[in-house]
């Protein structure tokens, strides 16, 4: 599907494609749906206890909501969207109670009120599945989300400079997960590990602030 809209000069269209199937074949058809939060996520979450009373969370790319779900269930008053209109229906289907806010946005066309309105904006697995061309259009887009003082956390798989991108999803070099340095934002962190899965995958997870005093690297 990618592919084919990659030819189409359309990139992005594949995504609704996609959960366009599974809203009748069911989650399986989507290969990152593992009806659980982002183990990458929750680890960054319990080290670092962020305390979410009276804060905004931005989840990019929610796919089917259990990211924004874990996010909301940790105090964050959380909004979620995905470029499908049909992935958004599945996580409302999914969380009928849920206090998320949930809405169906192009990354590329987003709202102007949310420029500058999230102290953490998450992103996990969405600029590698975007090609190469498009990332730092979306990164700036990212950036743009966060508010003085926040966070922007994102979360790929990782590559060295020299090794092939491969097949999609293509993973990250170190420059294009650094890419908010170069839209205004400081690094406070980057890690560069083997996660847990069987066989284990490097990932990047890195955290920018907008506005932190103190970066380090």
């Amino acid at each position: 599907m990618a592919r084919a809209a990659i030819r189409r000069g359309r990139p992005l269209d594949w995504f609704e494609e996609l959960y366009a199937e599974a809203s009748t074949a069911g989650p399986s058809a989507v290969p990152w749906a593992d009806l659980k939060p982002n183990p990458n996520l929750l680890d960054w979450l319990d080290r670092e206890v962020p305390d979410g009373a009276g804060k905004s969370a931005l989840v990019v790319g929610c796919g089917l909501g259990d990211d924004a779900e874990e996010l909301a269930r940790r105090g964050f008053a959380v909004t979620a969207f995905d470029i499908s209109a049909s992935a958004v229906a599945m996580a409302r289907r999914r969380f009928p109670a849920s206090a998320v806010d949930y809405a169906v946005v192009n990354l590329f066309c987003p709202p102007g009120a949310w420029t500058k309105s999230f102290d953490l904006v998450q992103e996990a697995y969405t600029l590698q599945v975007l090609p190469a061309e498009m990332r730092h259009s979306a990164v700036e887009r990212l950036s743009s989300f966060v508010a003085p003082g926040g966070t922007l956390l994102v979360i790929a798989r990782g590559r060295e400079d020299d090794q092939d991108a491969g097949e999609l999803p293509w993973p990250l070099t170190r420059a294009e997960a650094e890419l908010p340095l170069s839209c205004g934002l400081e690094q406070v962190s980057f890690e560069d590990y083997l996660d847990s899965e069987v066989p284990p995958v490097k990932r990047f997870r890195a955290t920018f602030r907008y506005g932190s005093s103190r970066p380090q690297r």
